[in-house]
C-alpha cells in the first residue's frame, strides 16, 4: 500500500470519483489507499460538495511550506496570545472552519473572510488587515466583502477617521439562518406557482403543493427556533440564557 502524502493526479482521480458519487471507500480502494485517507482529503478540502484538485494540492503545499519555517523569534505573533499554538490555530480556520462555511454555499474566499474575522479576538478587521492576513488582493476582499454585507453577516464601521473596519457580532448567526429560512420560503413560493401552471388536480401539481406545504414548515420553523434561541449569543459562557450561573 502506498505511503506518503497524496500526489496531484490522485487528487484528481478523487475529485473524479466524488463528482462520479462513489463512496470515499471505492475511491480509496481504486487508489490503495486507506479510507480514512480519502475521507480526511475531502472533509478538509471543501467537502464533497466543494472539493476540486487543484485547490487541494496548492492548500497541501502551503501547509507543507509553514510546517518547514523557523519559529519566529521575539514577540508573539498574531494568534498566539494566550499560549496558542499559531500554526493550529492557522489551519483550524483556513481549513476546518473555511471549509464547513464553504458547505453552506459561500465561495471560498467569502467562506475564508468570515472564518478570519469570526476567529480575531477584536471580531472586526479593516480590509488592509484582511489583505495581510490572507495574503490576497484587495478587489478579492472586496468582492467578498460586499456579498457578505449583503447577506447581512458583517457590519462596516468607521475607524481612526476614514478607514473602516468590518466586523461580525453575536447576531451573525442569527442573521445568517434568517437568511436561509428566507431563501427556502422562496423555493415554497416557486413551488406554489407551478402548481398554478401544472393544476392542483394532476399528480406533478400535487407534488409540488406537497413541496411547498413542506418548505412552509420547515422555513417557519427556522425562523421561530431562531427568534427563541437569539439571546444564546448574547448569554456569557458559564451562564444560562437566563442569566444564572451554570
Amino acid at each position: 500500500m502506498p505511503g506518503g502524502r497524496l500526489t496531484q493526479q490522485e487528487r484528481q482521480q478523487i475529485a473524479l470519483g466524488v463528482a462520479d458519487g462513489l463512496a470515499y471507500a471505492e475511491i480509496a480502494r481504486r487508489l490503495d489507499r486507506p479510507t480514512s485517507t480519502v475521507t480526511r482529503e475531502v472533509m478538509r478540502n471543501g467537502g464533497p460538495t466543494g472539493y476540486r484538485a487543484d485547490v487541494a494540492h496548492r492548500a497541501t503545499e502551503r501547509r507543507a511550506r509553514r510546517r518547514r519555517q523557523p519559529a519566529p523569534r521575539g514577540p508573539q505573533v498574531p494568534g498566539q496570545a494566550g499560549g496558542r499554538d499559531a500554526e493550529a490555530v492557522r489551519e483550524y480556520e483556513e481549513e476546518t472552519f473555511t471549509n464547513v462555511l464553504m458547505q453552506t454555499g459561500m465561495s471560498r474566499m467569502t467562506a475564508r473572510i468570515l472564518a478570519c474575522l469570526c476567529m480575531s479576538d477584536t471580531g472586526s478587521l479593516t480590509a488592509s488587515e484582511l489583505v495581510r492576513r490572507l495574503e490576497v488582493s484587495p478587489a478579492s476582499v472586496s468582492k467578498a466583502i460586499t456579498f457578505l454585507e449583503a447577506q447581512g453577516l458583517i457590519r462596516r464601521e468607521r475607524h481612526e477617521g476614514r478607514r473602516e473596519r468590518y466586523a461580525v457580532d453575536d447576531d451573525v448567526w442569527y442573521q445568517s439562518m434568517v437568511a436561509s429560512a428566507r431563501g427556502t420560503a422562496q423555493l415554497a413560493d416557486i413551488a406554489r406557482q407551478g402548481v398554478g401552471v401544472l393544476g392542483p388536480g394532476t399528480p406533478a401539481g400535487a407534488r409540488l403543493a406537497n413541496i411547498a406545504h413542506f418548505v412552509d414548515f420547515v422555513s417557519e420553523s427556522i425562523v421561530r427556533a431562531a427568534d427563541q434561541a437569539r439571546e444564546i449569543l448574547h448569554t456569557k459562557p458559564g451562564t444560562d440564557p437566563g442569566g444564572s450561573a451554570l
